[in-house]
Formats: structure tokens, sequence, C-alpha cells
């Protein structure tokens, strides 16, 4: 049977306004209404989590990671595998049962908390209509604000489950997890409350960026500059494309000695800065561009690809039988490598796989570009960046970056940091900077001209650059010599804009297109507040930034 579906939380849905039909991330209508029957349950979950809450219990963090998990998995690019979701749905069902017996029967719970699951797939895809994003009728400005939080709960989610995974939580944003959740049922809450929520929502984006800043920093060490080598060397190989750095050390420790190359590949590139990973001498390298590059670039390797968490297009035939997921990320068919009890993972079959493929033939010539420029590294410059600006020999900080993707109109990125005179820096992270970290951009005052940053999750490196930085100029972040033009494409962007608006920072540049589920009226708001701006051409958005800070 076939049923509809409507999804636009990422920048490239349908139209500009929503995906029906087939998602263009390659979802489909079931795997569609799944999620949104996941998403339900969790609302549903959360509101007998909140009364508990209320009552000054504690929520296991076995329930908060299952609900943290269970956002992740529905991001965009992570999970197409239809048994995967059906065993989260079974689980959340039995969560919400254990919660709903210790909570007050007494009170009037929303429909997502009294809804009992349905036991076959079919069942719960026909129980799926009632969690459609316009199944309910109601003001599109609410419907707004509460989709806008439920995206940055997922960018949330994310940064949540690789901080978790290398030991670090944190119980407020765990709590934040249920009372967000449980908020978007509430028909009370007024929209000056929901617009309160959206904030609170960038305010806990950033305490879960800082989290996963001290996870990756204490475990790895504080990224440095350092050069990667971005073409590919003779023999057998592994290419680990996410963010998550501990599956990345456990890969290099299992090769270890055994002939095979590590090539870093789209967000996993920056992990060349930090000192425990860089000093294995077989990561080689990375590979390919952003990941939206990967059917073409992946066509037939010689070699195996590792996903560790999002970014998973649809896998071509050609290297199918060589593409392995693992954490959150699934897609039928395609071999997935759990995690045993103890947190470590057994890579011996994509390692074998590996070495019987036999990788490439020969060494091509070295081409290098330049990573490691977190808010350690940045920072420790401060005093030569605080004096070339006061002498006027550096002009102004932009700040390029963000989600890559395929659709048309993301040259603009290029085009912009070709354009930036040579007297400012650009600062740029995420795997929006394959745009233009391949070009050569010359130094300024003995520095770089381009730092990078880090992945996504590495915002919070950008905010500490910038809030530090206006803490030496004695001003807020507005008053500084610094443009941020910034590409989205899905819910960790959602959750890093967020977290930027809830500091208050203004005169935010986002494209190449606005989010669909913002609806005119609360975009108005964020004009009128933020005086956030649609990039326009590079030329003139390059000549308003220069003239705003003369």
């Amino acid at each position: 049977m076939d049923y509809p579906m409507f999804c636009y939380q990422c920048e490239q849905t349908a139209g500009g306004k929503g995906c029906t039909k087939l998602g263009v991330c390659g979802k489909t209508p079931e795997i569609a209404n799944l999620q949104d029957l996941l998403i339900y349950q969790l609302k549903g979950i959360s509101c007998y989590a909140m009364n508990l809450i209320e009552r000054k219990e504690q929520i296991s963090q076995e329930i908060a990671s299952f609900v943290e998990k269970s956002l992740f998995t529905t991001l965009t690019n992570v999970n197409f595998d239809a048994e995967a979701h059906v065993k989260l749905l079974k689980r959340s069902q039995q969560i919400k049962e254990e919660l709903r017996e210790h909570a007050d029967r007494n009170k009037n719970y929303p429909e997502q908390a009294e809804y009992n699951l349905s036991d076959s797939e079919s069942d719960m895809l026909e129980d799926a209509k009632r969690a459609g994003i316009m199944y309910a009728d109601i003001d599109e400005d609410v419907r707004s604000l509460r989709m806008t939080i439920i995206y940055g709960l997922k960018g949330i989610s994310a940064y949540g489950h690789q901080a978790r995974f290398l030991g670090y939580h944190n119980d407020q944003v765990d709590d934040f997890y249920f009372k967000a959740l449980a908020a978007t049922t509430d028909d009370t809450l007024s929209q000056e409350q929901l617009i309160r929520l959206v904030m609170q929502t960038g305010e806990i984006a950033i305490v879960i960026m800082k989290l996963l800043d001290e996870a990756n920093t204490e475990s790895f060490d504080n990224p440095s500059p350092h050069k990667v080598n971005i073409h590919v060397k003779k023999g057998p190989f592994i290419i680990v494309s996410g963010h998550d750095l501990k599956d990345l050390e456990m890969l290099l420790e299992q090769t270890e000695g055994k002939g095979i190359n590590i090539y870093t590949h789209g967000e996993m590139l920056p992990a060349h800065g930090y000192g425990k990973l860089k000093k294995f001498k077989h990561l080689a390298g990375n590979f390919g561009g952003a990941w939206q590059d990967q059917q073409t670039q992946f066509d037939g390797v010689p070699g195996c690809i590792l996903m560790t968490t999002n970014c998973l297009m649809r896998p071509r035939e050609t290297y199918k039988d060589r593409i392995y997921t693992t954490n959150v990320v699934g897609w039928d068919g395609v071999k997935f490598i759990p995690k045993n009890k103890d947190g470590t993972k057994d890579f011996s079959e994509i390692i074998e796989r590996a070495l019987e493929l036999g990788g490439y033939r020969e060494d091509e010539e070295e081409q290098e570009i330049l990573v490691g420029f977190g808010h350690h590294a940045t920072l420790s410059h401060a005093a030569t960046i605080v004096n070339a600006v006061k002498t006027g020999d550096l002009r102004h900080f932009f700040l390029i970056g963000g989600c890559d993707g395929a659709r048309p109109g993301r040259n603009y990125y290029t085009n912009f940091a070709k354009l930036v005179p040579k007297d400012c820096i650009i600062l740029t992270l995420a795997c929006g900077k394959y745009r233009f970290n391949k070009l050569e951009f010359g130094e300024v005052s003995g520095l770089p001209r381009l730092l990078d940053v880090g992945q996504c999750n590495d915002s919070y490196s950008a905010i500490r650059v910038a809030t530090a930085l206006a803490d030496a100029f004695e001003t807020d972040v507005n008053g500084l010599p610094l443009s941020l033009v910034l590409s989205w494409y899905e819910q960790k962007a959602v959750a890093v804009l967020l977290a930027l608006l809830s500091l208050g920072v203004k005169r935010i540049y986002l494209g190449p297109s606005l989010p669909a589920f913002i609806s005119p009226n609360v975009l108005q708001y964020l004009v009128d507040t933020f005086e956030i701006r649609p990039t326009s051409t590079p030329e003139d958005d390059l000549k308003t930034c220069l003239s705003q800070h003369v």
C-alpha cells in the first residue's frame, strides 16, 4: 500500500516546499512515516517524563539516551533502514509504558502519550498518518515554531550522541529533550512562549556543543595546524566518513601495522588536527570532497567505506558491497558494524575486505591543505590578530561555512570566498568549506588567510573565537569587524543558527534558500529582531559586509 509523506526538514526539499512522493535525500514514504511516528512516540514519552521531573524524580540516562538516539536517527541522511526504525518504535512503546505506570493518572495527557503502538509495521504505517507534520489543523506560525524546536533538537541530538559515545553527557540537555518535546504537544502555549522555547533550544545547543568540544579535546587533545594530503597512496585503504572521532580512533588502532591506509572523508577531515589521531602514520590523508559527491567519488573504488554518522546517500551497486555503517547510520542491505557491550567495535570484516580489494596501484603526487585551527590554536595568535586589526593590516573577518549540498546556487560561497580582499581572514567550518578549501589564499599578518576551524561539531570553536576577540576589543560580537555568511542543509545547521541567535548575533547571511518550515510571520520576526538576511549576490553581500564595519 502506498502512503503519502510530507517532509521539509532539509534545505533541498522538493520545490522549496516539501517532499511528498520521495525524499530528495532518498527517503521513501515508508521511512518518512516511520520517522514521523517515532517523533510522535518521543513526544508521548516526554509528556510522562515531564510529569515525573516535576515531581523531582530522575529520568534514567538510558531513557534520555534512547530519546537522543531516536532523534538523531530521524535527522536527514542518517538512517534509511525500515527494520531499524521498527525496532526503535517497539522500544519506544516499552519505555512509554514504563513511564506511564509511574506518572500521575489523574492528569489529562495529549494523544501522543495515550496512543499505544500497533504490533505490525503495516499498522504502524497506517497510524503514522496522525503523526504527520500537516495532520493537525493548527496555526501556521505555531506549527513553524514547533517544527523549528524539533529540528533544533535533532541537531542537538547529533552532538549529544557523539559526546555520550565518549562518556560525556549533561543532565540539563537530557531534561531539555523532554521539556521541549512535551511543549510541542501543548496547545495552551502562546507564540511568545514558543519563541522563548526556540531561543532556549539555541542556548541548549551551545551547552551541548561546549560539552562535545570538551569530550573531543580531552579525549584526543586540542587540534593544532596540520597539513593533510588530499591525493591517494598506493595500497589497500578504508575511507572513514561522518563525524565520530572515536570510531576513527578504534579503526586506526585495529589497522595499525596491516598495510592499510586510512583516509578521512567529508566532515571527518578535521580529525587530522588532533594529536592522538595524527600520530597514526597510516592516517594517510583525505579522500574526495563534501557528502553530496559521494556517489560519484565512491563509484567502484578499490577499497572500503565506513559511514560513522550522517550524510549517507543511496549506495550505488558499484560500491554497495564495500560500504559499511555503524552507530545510528543504516541503509537496507548495507552491512552494519555494531557496538559491543563494553563500547568497543570489531572492524575485522571491513579490514579483511579492504585487504581483498587491494586498493590503488600507485601513488598520486601529493597535494596538501591546512587544517587544525580550533579555538585553542586560533586564539594562541590572539595578540597578533588584535594588533593587526588595530594597525589596519587586518581589515575584516568572514566566517564562511556550514552545510554543503547539491542544490544549484552553492557556488555563491566559492565566489564569495574568492572575492574576499587580501587584507581579510576567512574562518571556515563544516562541509561547506569544500567549496573553496583547496584554493590558495596566502597569508595576512603572518597568518593563513583561510583558517579551517573544523567540523560542524566544532561550531563552539567559532563562537569561542568570536567572543574572545570581542572581549579583546571591549565590544560584543556584533561590534566586531566580522560577518557570518552561512549555508545550511540539515538540522545541525538549525541548532547552530539557533545557538547564534540565542547569543544575540545579528546580520547573519543565510542561504542558498531559506527554510521551508519557517512561516512568513516567523521569518519576519527573525528579520526584525536579528536582521537575518538571505544571500543575494557575492558582490553585493561583500560590499554590504565591508561597509558595516568601516
